[in-house]
């Protein structure tokens, strides 16, 4: 009997001494453990994602790519997938799963590896979120001790999604959406049940079982699941003979934007880092521009082909790199080193004939390149002569040869090269200064510089403008005559002598303030400069959104001599657009969190003729923001010019486009577009600024180290054609929209000869545009033939 007893006291110590031994352990580790309460507010790590103004992606910025999903989102052979594959027990147990653990042992003590693992997914997510991988058995406990406690806290769908979103799946995909589209380029709606089993795979080990690195071990442990999927009585058998048998297709998906706008993404980028920091890379922050996807990708190709057109007028320099040894299946290596710019492909030249070429592609692609496509390329001697038209292929490439390739309509390709010049384009709008479209250069690739808003460049002939405002506000009119004569400035050093000269080294005498504008004649504004002031002149316009410092006191100044930027050139031809309202400039439209609530919210200053759509749109964002009823006022943007001498300055410049400079944007066949060319000394500098009241555009051409762009190259023949691809294409089917006439303003028939009242019944006459104080007075006899400081015109004296 005592035997017995003692027996039973020994069974009993044997049995309770793991359970309190256990208990102790548990004791000992759960103050330590971390509160899963926590989980209910877990944030996780998600990238920075950009959009254009219709919702297309920009880019994406963050070291883990995840797109977090909601259980409801999830197609449900995707959910049991992973529970054949971590967990078919899930729903059942409290987050220990003891026979899954015994399971585990047995795979393990037969086949010496473990298939399904002895984590439940619940201990997965503790290890996930609270733990490291770290294979010690204090952490294993740590693990179990919080299974139990989330289960308590969360319920299985929380617990499931967690667990999906979290995850770890290769190439920098976390979670299930970011691993379908990294894998597939593919929602998780829209893959295969073959292909759903083999992310279900991939938890076990992402790099063992991952389709891209290892096909055959991924391929084993995806069947792996399908057979326990069948055997589970989650599909058929003819669901699973179909996807057993199924070819995967996985191949590494890069996240691709919708969008070329790589400039506009680092703008933004940069916005947000300098308002929220880095945590701007996880924090999963959606922030929406002001930029439409169509208008960009209109200014994208319009500047690349403006850039191209010109580049190729200047000749053929030759390949990149010579290769003449090199064989065809050399090529992927040999063009490793030669990045893509823009739609211009590197290639490798393998065979030349008597009408065409052939080029291999660095993805094995070999493709044709036609004699009509490289009759262009004469050889480039210096930027202002090309060698001897070239009349068979070869006598423009060689076996060997690494040159650029673009695809043409027919699928055949053409050569190009890489443009040794740059160019940049920005848009906004003048009604509240949204920036509508940026290019900052050829290629992103190629230079992250971003010329839109970084590049101080002379600014030539385009800064005319503000001084002909600076004039039409101190007395002149449009039809001011002003003498077009030579101009001598000595300095006290007999050695230092300026002589400033028109373009054309001619001379045109007296001649209209309108004319001189529309023809560009640098004798005119030197004339009216030095009539206001240089200090007078330059603080007039100041108003345009010039700093003082930037404005150097100098009466070369009167020929654009100012350093200034596309964007600042921009936002200053706006001022005439919209009728003389300085608007600033803005790209972020909104930024919404993760879940799409909303954060904040752009409140431009603006012109009144905006304000009621303003109204309803600040309204709308300030219910999503606040909840609030309340009615919003717009802030008006600062009138800094006289609307009368905008629209003075507006039917100048149109004539730019008409009678003058800017005549090639006749094609366009719009009357509502005026703007002004500008080049600099040498043809360092090719601008053309140019708007309706819709949208203010400005482009620039030149090399990043100032060079001459050739001796026959203006704003009129590189910067011009690049604005009138973009804004035909941007204004392509929108009804004109030029600035009405303001009050105070009367239209007087004169003659151009004096600038003053025509003649009745004159044939030369034409209607010209006044302030009522500036009117001429009606014809008089007695005047004929004089000069009146009176109104039209000023004494010829003063110059």
């Amino acid at each position: 009997m005592r035997f017995i007893k003692f027996l039973l006291w020994s069974l009993l110590a044997l049995f309770c001494a793991p359970i309190l031994a256990l208990s102790g352990i548990a004791l000992y580790l759960s103050p330590a453990l971390p509160d899963v309460k926590s989980l209910s507010e877990l944030q996780l790590q998600t990238p920075l994602r950009i959009y254009s103004t219709d919702n297309k992606l920009i880019a994406e910025y963050g070291e883990m790519r995840r797109i977090p999903v909601s259980f409801d989102q999830v197609p449900e052979d995707f959910i049991n997938a992973f529970l054949a594959a971590e967990d078919d027990n899930f729903l059942n147990h409290r987050g220990v799963d003891p026979r899954g653990l015994l399971r585990a042992a047995t795979e393990l003590a037969q086949s010496g590896h473990i298939q399904t693992g002895g984590s439940t997914i619940t201990m997965q997510v503790a290890k996930n979120v609270f733990l490291t991988s770290d294979r010690i058995f204090s952490r294993k406990l740590n693990e179990i001790l919080l299974a139990l406690q989330i289960e308590r806290h969360l319920d299985k769908q929380e617990i499931f999604e967690l667990y999906i979103n979290k995850i770890y799946l290769g190439h920098r995909a976390y979670g299930i959406e970011a691993a379908a589209q990294a894998y597939y380029g593919r929602s998780i709606d829209d893959l295969t049940l073959a292909e759903m089993a083999m992310i279900a795979g991939l938890p076990k080990a992402p790099s063992r079982y991952n389709p891209i690195s290892n096909m055959e071990r991924a391929t084993l442990r995806r069947d792996w699941i399908l057979q326990r999927m069948l055997g589970l009585g989650m599909i058929d058998r003819e669901t699973f003979d179909t996807a057993i048998n199924t070819p995967d297709g996985s191949r590494l998906y890069r996240a691709r934007p919708d969008v070329d706008a790589p400039w506009v993404a680092e703008m933004v980028r940069q916005e947000l880092y300098d308002r929220f920091g880095a945590d701007i890379y996880i924090d999963g922050y959606h922030v929406f521009t002001s930029v439409h996807s169509e208008r960009q990708e209109q200014a994208q190709k319009a500047l690349r082909d403006g850039l191209m057109a010109y580049d190729r007028r200047h000749g053929y320099r030759g390949p990149e790199a010579r290769h003449p040894e090199a064989a065809p299946e050399d090529a992927s290596e040999l063009l490793s080193a030669h990045r893509v710019f823009g739609s211009l492909l590197p290639a490798l030249v393998i065979e030349v004939a008597g009408d065409h070429a052939i080029a291999r592609l660095r993805n094995g692609d070999d493709v044709r390149i036609p004699w009509s496509s490289m009759q262009w390329a004469r050889p480039f001697l210096s930027i202002n002569s090309m060698g001897p038209r070239p009349s068979r292929p070869s006598d423009v490439l060689l076996p060997g040869d690494v040159i650029r390739v673009s695809r043409m309509e027919d699928d055949e390709f053409s050569l190009q090269q890489v443009p040794a010049a740059q160019s940049t384009l920005i848009a906004l709008s003048p009604a509240d200064g949204r920036i509508e479209a940026v290019v900052g250069g050829f290629s992103f690739a190629q230079s992250n510089y971003n010329r839109a808003i970084q590049a101080r460049r002379q600014s030539g002939s385009s800064f005319k403008s503000f001084l002909y405002a600076a004039a039409l506000d101190s007395g002149y009119t449009p039809a001011s005559l002003v003498n077009d004569a030579p101009l001598v400035f000595a300095s006290d050093h007999l050695d230092n002598v300026w002589r400033p000269q028109n373009a054309g080294g001619d001379f045109l005498g007296p001649i209209r303030l309108r004319e001189s504008l529309y023809r560009s004649r640098n004798l005119v504004s030197i004339r009216l400069m030095q009539d206001l002031g240089v200090d007078e002149s330059l603080t007039y316009i100041e108003r345009f959104g010039f700093a003082r410092d930037e404005l150097p006191r100098h009466l070369s100044s009167s020929l654009g001599s100012l350093e200034l930027t596309p964007l600042q050139l921009t936002r200053a031809y706006a001022v005439f657009a919209n009728g003389g309202y300085l608007v600033d400039p803005w790209l972020v439209e909104r930024i919404e969190d993760r879940h799409g609530q909303l954060l904040d919210y752009a409140r431009p200053k603006i012109i009144p003729e905006r304000m009621e759509a303003e109204r309803e749109r600040q309204l709308e964002y300030y219910q999503r923001l606040s909840g609030s009823q309340v009615t919003l006022e717009p802030e008006l943007a600062p009138q800094v010019l006289d609307p009368r001498t905008a629209y003075q300055i507006n039917s100048m410049l149109k004539d730019v486009i008409t009678r003058g400079t800017g005549g090639r944007a006749r094609v366009l066949e719009r009357g509502d577009l005026a703007g002004k060319t500008g080049t600099t000394n040498e043809q360092r500098d090719a601008w053309f600024s140019g708007y309706n009241a819709d949208l203010a555009t400005t482009v620039w051409a030149g090399y990043d180290q100032p060079a001459s762009l050739g001796r026959r190259e203006y704003g009129s023949t590189v910067a011009l054609p690049i604005w009138i691809d973009f804004v035909g294409a941007a204004l392509e089917g929108q009804p004109e929209n030029s600035l009405p006439m303001p009050d105070g303003m009367v239209n007087v028939r004169i003659d151009p000869a004096t600038g003053r009242s025509a003649r009745p019944g004159s044939s030369n006459g034409y209607f010209e545009v006044f302030k009522d104080e500036d009117a001429p007075p009606p014809y008089s006899e007695l005047d004929h033939g004089g000069y009146s400081s009176d109104g039209a015109s000023t004494p010829l004296e003063l110059f």
